[in-house]
C-alpha cells in the first residue's frame, strides 16, 4: 500500500502539466516569463484550496535551482522564519538561491509578516506565499508591495476530469470507475482537484467497482447546490444586497441565512455590507457606515457562528435605513472630472507657501488660519470652476 496520498503522487513536476490556469502559464504568460528569465520573484499565490497553488511554488523553485524551503503559516512562528534567514545566509555564500514558501501566509500575523521584509528586500530569500485570502486584506502593504499578486483561479470541471482520468490510469484503475462516478466525483469537487483525488482514493479503497454511489458513501456527502466560487456565490451575494436596496428586511435576512449555512466566507459578506453602507446608504445614514465596520471587526474577531448574529443585527439595520446614492454618484462626478482634467494647475492661492519666493508669487495669498474660513469664489481650477460635483 502507497503511503503517499493519492493527490501528492498525481502534483505536476513541471508547469505544462498543470492544469486550468490559462492566464498564468504559457506563451508570454506571467509564470511561464519568470521562469524563462530564471528572474527570482516574489511571488503571492491567491486561490481557493486545491488550485494548485503550492505545486506552483514548488515547480518554480525547481526551476530556479534553489534550496526550497516551505513552512505552513498554521504551525510555525517568528523563530522558523529566523531559522530559514540563517540557512539563506549560508546559500548566499555558496552563491544558491533560497526560495521560501509559506502556505496560507495570511495566518502570519503583522510582526510574522515585518520579519520577511528585510530578507525580501535585500534578495536574501525569494518569498513565495500562498493564500486562500483576499491579499490586500491579509497582508501588510509593505510585504505586498515588494510581491507580485498571481490568481490561482478554480478548476473547471472537464480539467478536474482531466486530472482524475490521469489519476486513475496512475493507479491502473480504469475498468473500475465508471464514467458517471468520473463526472460526479469532479461535481462534488467543487473545482479543487485535491478534494476529487482524496475522495476518489477513498472510493478506490471501499469497492472494486466505482460508482456514484460509493462516491457518494466514500466522500460522505452529497453534491452542494451552492458554489462559493461559481454562479450560486454570485445569485446569492447579488439578491443579497439587492434585497437591502430594496428594504425587503425578510428576503435579506433569508439571502444572508442561505450564504451563511453553505459555509460563505463571514467576512466577505461583511465587507459588502460595508461598501452597501457608503454606496447605497451614504448621507442618508452616516452611522451605517461605522456600524458595518463595526460588523467586519467583530466578525473578525468573534468567528463563526456566532457572527451570524452579528451579520443578521447589521444586514436588518441597513435593509432598515433611509437610502441615498448622493454622495457615491458625487464621487463618479469627481472622478469623470478628474479625469479629463489632470494637467489643470491647482490654482496659486490654494498652494502651500513655505518659502519668501513662493509668498511673493502669491502663493497661498488671501488665506487665513481660521476655522470654516472661505474665500467667495470657486476652489476648483480654472478652467473647471462652474462644474457640479455634488447636489
Amino acid at each position: 500500500m502507497n503511503r503517499i496520498p493519492l493527490a501528492e503522487r498525481m502534483r505536476p513536476t513541471i508547469l505544462a502539466d498543470v492544469l486550468g490556469q490559462t492566464d498564468i502559464i504559457g506563451e508570454g504568460k506571467i509564470l511561464t516569463e519568470i521562469v524563462k528569465r530564471q528572474d527570482p520573484v516574489n511571488i503571492i499565490f491567491w486561490g481557493p484550496p486545491g488550485t494548485g497553488k503550492t505545486t506552483l511554488a514548488r515547480i518554480i523553485a525547481k526551476e530556479f535551482k534553489a534550496e526550497f524551503i516551505e513552512i505552513s503559516a498554521v504551525t510555525s512562528g517568528k523563530k522558523d522564519v529566523e531559522k530559514v534567514v540563517e540557512i539563506a545566509r549560508q546559500n548566499w555564500n555558496l552563491n544558491l538561491r533560497t526560495v521560501l514558501f509559506v502556505d496560507e501566509i495570511h495566518r502570519f500575523n503583522k510582526a510574522q509578516q515585518d520579519a520577511f521584509l528585510p530578507h525580501v528586500e535585500s534578495g536574501l530569500i525569494t518569498l513565495l506565499g500562498a493564500t486562500t485570502e483576499n491579499p490586500s486584506f491579509e497582508i501588510i502593504s509593505p510585504l505586498l508591495s515588494r510581491s507580485r499578486v498571481v490568481i490561482v483561479k478554480s478548476l473547471s470541471k472537464p480539467d478536474v476530469i482531466t486530472v482524475l482520468k490521469r489519476a486513475i490510469k496512475s493507479e491502473k484503475a480504469t475498468k473500475r470507475v465508471v464514467p458517471k462516478a468520473i463526472d460526479y466525483l469532479a461535481e462534488l469537487s467543487g473545482g479543487d482537484a485535491r478534494t476529487a483525488l482524496g475522495d476518489l482514493e477513498l472510493a478506490l479503497g471501499l469497492a472494486p467497482k466505482i460508482t456514484p454511489e460509493v462516491v457518494k458513501a466514500a466522500a460522505g456527502r452529497k453534491v452542494p447546490g451552492y458554489d462559493k466560487k461559481g454562479d450560486a456565490h454570485y445569485d446569492n451575494i447579488s439578491a443579497f444586497i439587492k434585497s437591502m436596496r430594496g428594504s425587503d428586511v425578510d428576503a435579506t435576512l433569508y439571502y444572508l441565512a442561505r450564504m451563511v449555512e453553505a459555509g460563505e466566507d463571514p467576512k466577505f459578506i461583511a465587507r459588502r455590507m460595508v461598501i452597501f453602507a457608503s454606496e447605497d446608504i451614504g448621507l442618508a445614514g452616516n452611522g451605517a457606515l461605522g456600524l458595518a465596520l463595526n460588523a467586519f471587526m467583530s466578525v473578525e474577531r468573534v468567528g463563526m457562528p456566532e457572527s451570524g448574529i452579528i451579520l443578521s443585527h447589521v444586514a436588518y439595520a441597513l435593509a432598515k435605513s433611509k437610502k441615498s446614492r448622493a454622495s457615491n454618484d458625487a464621487w463618479n462626478r469627481a472622478q469623470t472630472l478628474a479625469h479629463t482634467s489632470m494637467n489643470l494647475p491647482v490654482p496659486t492661492w490654494l498652494r502651500n507657501a513655505p518659502t519668501k519666493l513662493m509668498k511673493d508669487l502669491e502663493f497661498g495669498k488671501g488665506q487665513k488660519w481660521e476655522a470654516g474660513f472661505h474665500l467667495n469664489k470657486s476652489y476648483l481650477p480654472e478652467n473647471i470652476k462652474n462644474a457640479k460635483i455634488s447636489e
